[in-house]
């Protein structure tokens, strides 16, 4: 039997990247543990099948969906089929609270559930490779375009009917949303994307939103499901993550590094995440697995 192939992600991964939007088109690794970062991620099967485990439900997409869900909770790629091809990319939340989608759908996309639509067509693996070639070019405003079309397609799911799994009624559009996606949430990520390892605080991020500390808490809350110190965790849990299953820094030097005040501190932080704390999540993700690892950078640039 030929051995699986696993995902193994690089120094700069997704994880450490909280503000770029990053596109991919590629045959996927199945993935040796969980992992998560703090983008939404948008998945499209261009052909096969792949099968998540998401924090509290399991789901299989299949050829033509198109899906999303919030990447701060831990997923796993622990199947796919051998042909698999999907496209996609990890959307920052400071360009996913501009989308114009309706309120109850972004936060129970925030709240763990993951929207599924099977209304694609043939130019959908276009504009993803599109996309994907914008956002590599080097081109400021060419990636600035990446980001434009990619909201305006995830805008146009709300036009057919979709799932949001668990629960898996399909659901029309009843036309409510917000037209003014908050400025001040994304005024907030934006902030705590540029400085959540240093040791700041809701008053430091309600002056660089121009805001009353009490109201940034309140608006952030309500908008992601979170409160500003859970999100600055995310922020550096995701960071420590990319550390551990690429560096060999000591797990306290990662800790300081990521932004946390004590080694205590990111412990109880990581083993509430991970479900194990930070040492055996080294050991789990880059011991050597029965079948061959390979990079998650392809020989033609493109990543997993």
């Amino acid at each position: 039997m030929e051995a699986r192939l696993y995902y193994e992600p690089r120094a700069n991964g997704v994880e450490r990247l909280p503000t770029a939007l990053q596109m991919f088109l590629t045959s996927p690794r199945l993935m040796r543990s969980a992992h998560w970062h703090a983008q939404v991620e948008v998945n499209y099967i261009v052909r096969g099948w792949a099968h998540y485990r998401m924090a509290g439900h399991e789901v299989r997409f299949a050829e033509g969906d198109f899906a999303l869900f919030w990447g701060g909770r831990p997923h796993w790629l622990d199947d796919a089929s051998d042909d698999l091809v999907y496209a996609g990319g990890h959307l920052p939340l400071v360009h996913f609270f501009r989308l114009r989608l309706p309120a109850d759908v972004q936060a129970r996309l925030m709240q763990g559930a993951t929207l599924v639509s099977n209304a694609t067509d043939a130019a959908d693996p276009v504009n993803f490779q599109r996309w994907l070639d914008y956002t590599r070019s080097g081109d400021p405003m060419k990636a600035s375009l990446a980001v434009d079309e990619l909201l305006l397609r995830i805008e146009r799911l709300r036009f057919a009917p979709y799932r949001l799994l668990p629960d898996s009624r399909p659901i029309h559009d009843a036309g409510n949303f917000d037209p003014h996606a908050s400025p001040i949430v994304v005024r907030i990520c934006d902030y705590i994307a540029g400085n959540f390892r240093e040791d700041i605080d809701s008053v430091d991020i309600a002056v660089a939103a121009d805001i009353h500390p009490k109201y940034a808490m309140t608006v952030f809350r309500k908008s992601t499901g979170m409160t500003l110190n859970d999100y600055i965790n995310l922020m550096r849990l995701s960071y420590a993550q990319a550390l551990l299953m690429r560096d060999d820094a000591s797990v306290l030097t990662i800790a300081m590094e990521s932004g946390f005040g004590s080694l205590s501190a990111f412990n109880k932080s990581f083993r509430k995440m991970a479900g194990k704390s930070p040492s055996d999540f080294r050991r789990d993700v880059r011991g050597r697995p029965e079948a061959a690892v390979v990079s998650a950078m392809a020989g033609d640039g493109r990543y997993n």
